[in-house]
């Protein structure tokens, strides 16, 4: 009994082993006859296609169809397919039948960046893409120059808070950076700008604002101001076009209780411009206007 089992068990190897050296020379005389390509996530933004794919083989020399398997470094594939701007993860492989199946994931924007006369796209893990007319991605915009101390990413806290709530997605329109410690938002609200400091403590800052705009604004007017600034803690400092106007607000919940008291706000006598051109202006010259001011060094 223990024989036939001995004999059974080299009978078994023996055939795993022919199979083996066997499946090796018929590999090595199998070649290429077919590529796929798979984009992973093509619900979205299409930056990749299948024809793009193929269109980067070639343009980077590398000749697949027709090669035996045996030649063909799927690695060295990887690789060259990943310095592509527009992927952010490739995968290859070998089918029967001799099909190279490449498997690739496209950038996912997070924001796109306009920065004097360039514009590129930019993912969540820093990995910025040149943009193209053809191809439009709907994510929020920025408007800044950027360095590798203060990268695009530093603005993710406040990008995230916003993209995550409803209202506040509606209510801004783009993103301005003039430093590190001056990030303005612009809102869909015409007339106005809003200095947000730096990217720390935004659900603060946005509760700020938000009673400001419930208690100031329609005393004052949605047109009053050119920037409000919620950048120091318990103030909002808002400026207008031809004054200026200081309100400062506690950072307390109890404030929405308490009654209106614009009374406190303490005006300056200094003149810019009359109030009623800035009413006669459009609402994109506003915006473009406030967003200049407001970007321009304060005068000591």
């Amino acid at each position: 009994m223990k024989l036939a089992r001995y004999i059974l068990l080299i009978v078994l190897t023996s055939l795993m082993i022919v199979g083996i050296l066997w499946a090796r020379e018929k590999g090595r005389d199998e070649v290429c006859n077919d590529i796929v390509v798979q984009v992973l996530n093509d619900d979205s933004t299409h930056f990749v296609t299948p024809q793009s794919v193929i269109e980067e083989l070639d343009r980077k020399h590398i000749i697949v169809k027709g090669k035996p398997v045996w030649q063909i470094n799927v690695e060295d594939i990887e690789k060259a397919l990943g310095e592509s701007q527009y992927i952010e993860s490739v995968e290859c492989m070998f089918e029967n039948g001799g099909c190279l199946r490449i498997k690739v994931a496209q950038i996912v924007p997070v924001m796109r960046v306009f920065d004097g006369d360039q514009s590129y796209y930019v993912n969540k893990d820093g990995k910025r893409m040149t943009a193209v007319s053809r191809i439009h991605a709907n994510v929020p915009i920025v408007k800044g120059h950027f360095s590798s101390k203060f990268t695009p990413l530093r603005l993710m806290p406040l990008i995230n808070y916003v993209e995550q709530d409803s209202a506040l997605k509606a209510l801004v329109t783009m993103y301005f950076m003039r430093d590190s410690n001056n990030i303005f938002i612009v809102p869909s609200i015409q007339g106005h700008v809003v200095n947000m400091g730096n990217c720390d403590d935004v659900k603060g800052k946005f509760r700020k604002l938000q009673l400001f705009y419930n208690k100031v604004m329609p005393v004052k007017g949605w047109t009053y101001y050119d920037t409000i600034s919620v950048k120091w803690k318990h103030q909002v400092v808002a400026t207008r076009r031809d004054k200026t106007v200081e309100v400062q607000q506690e950072y307390n919940p109890e404030d929405d209780e308490q009654a209106d008291n614009v009374e406190t706000m303490r005006v300056s006598a200094t003149s810019k411009a009359p109030v009623n051109k800035m009413v006669k202006e459009s609402k994109a010259s506003r915006q473009a206007k406030a967003l200049d001011e407001a970007s321009k060094p304060a005068k000591p």
